[in-house]
């Protein structure tokens, strides 16, 4: 088999979603990695489609598209990344599966910085629509009416978080790196968080930090 034929029947996307960051929920739907997206619309199982942006395709697709490369290159780093048992040189020959202990692939600068701008850019988007969110819940009914954290936080923040994603999407490499650097604590901070808003307190300010 062809390494596309290889690593397709070794690894699902749902698989490949998980190892790269994208939370599936139930019934295969997760939020869409490829545009900002306020509740899942990407169905993710053997192969991928989102209802929103229309992104669809196999595996290979979805690993090109989430890293900016070509199906050749995402299909080498899934067959790494998943221990795919496949030598381009040994095609048409049978597969042979080594009891060694493989080693865990080297994740390199290049990766290391696209896994981060995608991680940045996935929780910054649902922090934006939380944002939004809170911001027509929250509002204030009569003018006498106390402001709700809340209301404050997205009144406060959501501009920001705003030209952080068009930043992330359409600036250049210069414009995203240290974005990126720099926003590494406030994402960790709030995927932390995001478990809270199911059970916590609607009056905590937990955005503050």
């Amino acid at each position: 088999m062809t390494l596309f034929q290889t690593v397709k029947e070794a690894v699902s996307t749902r698989q490949a979603a998980g190892r790269y960051g994208v939370q599936v929920g139930k019934g295969g739907m997760a939020c869409c990695p490829f545009h900002p997206d306020k509740t899942p619309s990407m169905k993710v199982d053997s192969r991928f489609h989102c209802f929103g942006c229309g992104a669809d395709g196999d595996v290979i697709a979805f690993t090109a598209k989430l890293f900016g490369l070509r199906p050749v290159e995402a299909a080498r780093k899934l067959a790494a990344d998943f221990a795919v048992p496949f030598s381009e040189k040994e095609r048409g020959q049978p597969r042979r599966f080594s009891t060694k202990k493989r080693e865990t692939p080297r994740v390199s600068p290049e990766e290391r910085y696209r896994l981060a701008e995608a991680r940045c850019f996935r929780t910054l988007c649902r922090y934006f629509h939380l944002l939004e969110d809170w911001e027509r819940e929250f509002a204030p009914k009569n003018p006498d009416e106390p402001l709700h954290p809340r209301f404050l936080e997205a009144v406060q923040k959501k501009d920001a978080v705003s030209h952080q994603l068009e930043v992330l999407q359409c600036g250049s490499v210069a414009e995203k790196a240290p974005l990126v650097a720099d926003c590494v604590k406030e994402v960790v901070h709030l995927e932390r968080k995001f478990p809270e808003l199911a059970g916590g307190d609607p009056a905590m300010d937990w955005g503050s930090h």
